[in-house]
């Protein structure tokens, strides 16, 4: 394993989910919420990955699209997609995914590497690839996540 990827957990369960055509997952613990997605209120000047915010029974929640900070390809927000409410380093936030996949069983020996990227200077957003029932599934580094979206959010 690199030594900058960190085993994202011993074991136990994930949540899978598809940002476009594909698929991630977070460990189970992590996650508040899942919300049908509502229009967010743009706030100016936050990074292009927010989507605005949300009121969550009255704390506002910055809402994460991942198709921008993963650089996947999407269609427009819709009634379809979902959010996910996590919790990260103290902060809350909503991560807005196509759809929620699958609760999965995990293990430490299922966790595989990244393969070696040229951004070796800058945390990995996945930390390892879990291949299961022929489908290939990223195991999202959360800590990371809110490090590079939320950083210059209010």
């Amino acid at each position: 394993m690199q030594e900058n990827n960190i085993l994202p957990v011993s074991s136990g369960k994930v949540i899978s989910f598809n940002v476009g055509e594909q698929e991630y997952c977070v460990d189970i613990l992590r996650v508040r919420e899942i919300r049908g997605w509502t229009e967010a209120t743009p706030l100016p000047g936050t990074p292009r990955c927010i989507k605005g915010v949300i009121n969550l029974r009255g704390i506002i929640v910055p809402v994460i699209d991942m198709c921008e900070l993963l650089h996947v390809s999407h269609h427009d927000s819709s009634d379809r997609n979902v959010v996910m409410v996590i919790d990260v380093d103290g902060k809350t936030a909503g991560l807005l995914v196509s759809k929620v996949s699958d609760i999965l069983d995990i293990t430490a020996e299922m966790v595989q590497d990244v393969p070696v990227s040229s951004t070796d200077e800058i945390d990995p957003l996945v930390s390892g690839l879990i291949a299961f029932d022929g489908r290939m599934i990223g195991f999202l580094q959360l800590s990371v996540v809110a490090e590079q979206a939320l950083e210059s959010t209010p």
